[in-house]
């Protein structure tokens, strides 16, 4: 066979043996073709069974968490999350909550900031607490038990943001409760897991540590909005007079620099995305730079929930003790985030305090990483592992339904500020 180049005013011929006759080569076209497929299998899936969910009235979110289920490990096995998929997910995820902080003002967070407070702290007591007491019950350590109540508190704020967004409700003041107080969630919740990871590593932690952890995590939030709202807006005249593509570089830099610098206070990427966002949403109405950002949210957010759904392995669910043990776990996440959205939010009314509940309820990747976490330390076994994950599972895909429901009824219900 011989391959034909073109270009640059030359012809040549060479036969298509010696190009891929060299092992490097051979071996790169290889790995970047599985790459490629693997990618393929994701987005088709992706636009597939989001648009068959939204079709059906259902959360695209939750179309693409099945289809990662179904073309994944569990099922089909076409695709394995791998390292490229792991990471282009999470870059997924930088940029839906990228997105949705373009869609917030910072002055509408803060006057809901009482009620996110409470709502966070309160959705981090009790699931800990009910979580520690099943663990206990089963007999499990203290510190196992410890694991699987931290489980429990994580929210994937990524999942019900993009149900919101989806819905055209995050101005609502539910959605600004529940997206603040997930950022409050991110930052006790992260703090948590360092003190638990450690002491299931056998290390002993002061409480001069963990005040320093949760310094460092509040202090770097608290930097961001005081320095940069104030910058942005002084710069707003040289940012108007920018070309759209050259304020999109500006907009990707912001949001990818205060990202990566979320993750050396100790918090997740997505915070740092999501303070971005906030940020440049001072001048988003001067400054055209959005239709851009959300082309590039639009294409890898759905990466990011496909590959939610590619880490569920639904092999390690057949024994009926999980399935039953799974159960109960997931009623005790789900009471412990609605009992904290209805007593935290209880002065917005009990439709919308509910809705603020439910909102803080999916567990999505959050959980599998504080699972895996204690698996891979030896301080859970496979059977609470899989426990862990029936309960990831149900909260992932139910709530943004249960979400969806409640909303339209709820809408009316706000008490007038």
């Amino acid at each position: 066979m011989i391959v034909v180049f073109k270009g640059l005013g030359w012809r040549a011929a060479l036969p298509l043996g010696v190009l891929l006759s060299g092992g490097a080569l051979a071996a790169s076209s290889a790995g970047t073709a599985d790459l490629l497929f693997g990618l393929f299998w994701v987005v088709l899936a992706a636009a597939v069974f989001g648009t068959v969910a939204s079709k059906l009235g259902v959360p695209a979110v939750v179309g693409q968490v099945l289809a990662g289920i179904l073309i994944g490990p569990s099922v089909l096995s076409l695709v394995r999350p791998d390292e490229f998929l792991l990471s282009l997910a999470e870059l997924g995820a930088v940029f839906l909550l990228f997105m949705v902080g373009l869609e917030t003002r910072f002055r509408d967070l803060l006057s809901v900031g009482k009620e996110a407070l409470l709502v966070a702290v309160l959705g981090i007591a009790f699931p800990l607490a009910l979580g520690f007491g099943f663990g206990l019950w089963q007999g499990q350590e203290n510190v196992s038990a410890l694991f699987v109540g931290t489980s429990l508190v994580a929210t994937s704020v990524g999942i019900t943001a993009k149900v919101l967004q989806e819905m055209g409700v995050l101005d609502a003041r539910f959605a600004q409760v529940i997206l603040g107080a997930a950022v409050i969630d991110d930052i006790l919740g992260l703090t948590l897991l360092a003190v638990v990871s450690g002491l299931g590593a056998g290390e002993s932690m002061s409480a001069a540590q963990v005040a320093l952890i949760l310094g460092l995590s509040v202090g770097f939030v608290a930097l961001v909005l005081a320095v940069g709202i104030p910058l942005v807006r002084r710069f707003q005249p040289r940012l108007q007079n920018l070309s759209l593509s050259r304020m999109f570089n500006v907009a990707i830099v912001v949001g990818l620099g205060v990202a990566a610098l979320s993750t050396v206070a100790g918090l997740a990427p997505i915070i740092g995305a999501f303070l971005a966002g906030m940020v440049l949403a001072e001048v988003k109405d001067e400054v055209e730079f959005e239709s851009k950002v959300h082309a590039l949210e639009s294409f890898l957010a759905p990466v990011f929930f496909v590959v939610v759904g590619l880490q569920l392995d639904l092999g390690v669910l057949g024994d009926p003790v999980v399935i039953v043990a799974g159960l109960i776990l997931t009623v005790l996440a789900v009471i412990g985030k609605v009992a904290g959205g209805l007593i935290g939010a209880r002065s917005m009314g009990g439709r919308q305090s509910l809705l603020v509940g439910v909102g803080m309820v999916p567990r999505g990747e959050v959980g599998l990483i504080v699972a895996s976490l204690g698996l891979a330390a030896g301080v859970i076994g496979k059977q609470v592992y899989a426990e862990v994950l029936l309960m990831v599972l149900l909260t992932t895909v139910l709530a943004p339904l249960v979400l969806r429901a409640l909303a339209p009824r709820a809408q009316g219900d706000a008490p007038a500020a």
